[in-house]
């Protein structure tokens, strides 16, 4: 069995050793063991993220692509791949498939909060739904996203060619089909996901 296999419950660390790391301990942690790919709840329990399989990855590697295009023309903010960890307000620590953060929010963060997991909720996340992983859980955690100010959300089921946009006060709208795009609108201006290139790398 590997850590693909593993139930949820047992790709978790909880207990009085475990929630008595400070902010810098799992940070040292996250770097010192970055194959692990680690987050932490609010609750300060420790989560193992599985790897990502090729297509998983090749199709995060294209949500990524179109979002770091479009910011690289709109210059409004900074984009994130899966790597980047952020201390949201409940105190969790979560890395999001793709993250975007505005200037305005980025410019209010000191140089030592930006070199670690800095303390803010990007505007924008998106999470893709791998094969290793449950939908419900994305779905909680999107939720999550949503109650730590996040502005807009999309979360992605390929194999279904279904997407889940959230957006704060709004029910979840539910996306079918990946002939179409996604809108950013009002949170990303001009900012669309083509989903038809998501069809080829599945």
């Amino acid at each position: 069995m590997t850590s693909l296999d593993w139930p949820q419950q047992l790709r978790t660390l909880r207990g009085a050793p475990i929630n008595g790391l400070s902010d810098d301990d799992f940070f040292e942690l996250c770097r010192l063991n970055p194959e692990l790919r680690l987050e932490r709840t609010a609750q300060q329990d420790i989560m193992f993220r599985s790897p990502a399989g090729s297509g998983s990855s090749e199709s995060s590697g294209e949500n990524y692509g179109q979002l770091w295009l479009w910011n690289r023309q709109a210059q409004l903010g900074h984009v994130y791949e899966s790597s980047a960890g952020f201390k949201l307000p409940d105190t969790s620590v979560r890395s999001p498939d793709a993250a975007w953060l505005s200037n305005a929010a980025w410019e209010k963060l000191t140089p030592e909060q930006r070199s670690k997991f800095p303390p803010v909720c990007p505007e924008f996340m998106m999470e893709l739904k791998s094969p290793s992983d449950a939908l419900t859980d994305l779905q909680a955690k999107m939720q999550d996203y949503l109650a730590n100010r996040m502005q807009l959300g999309f979360l992605l089921h390929i194999e279904a060619e279904t997407a889940c946009v959230y957006r704060p006060g709004q029910p979840t709208e539910i996306v079918r089909g990946y002939d179409q795009e996604l809108s950013g609108e009002p949170v990303l201006p001009g900012f669309r996901l083509d989903l038809r290139p998501l069809r080829r790398a599945a």
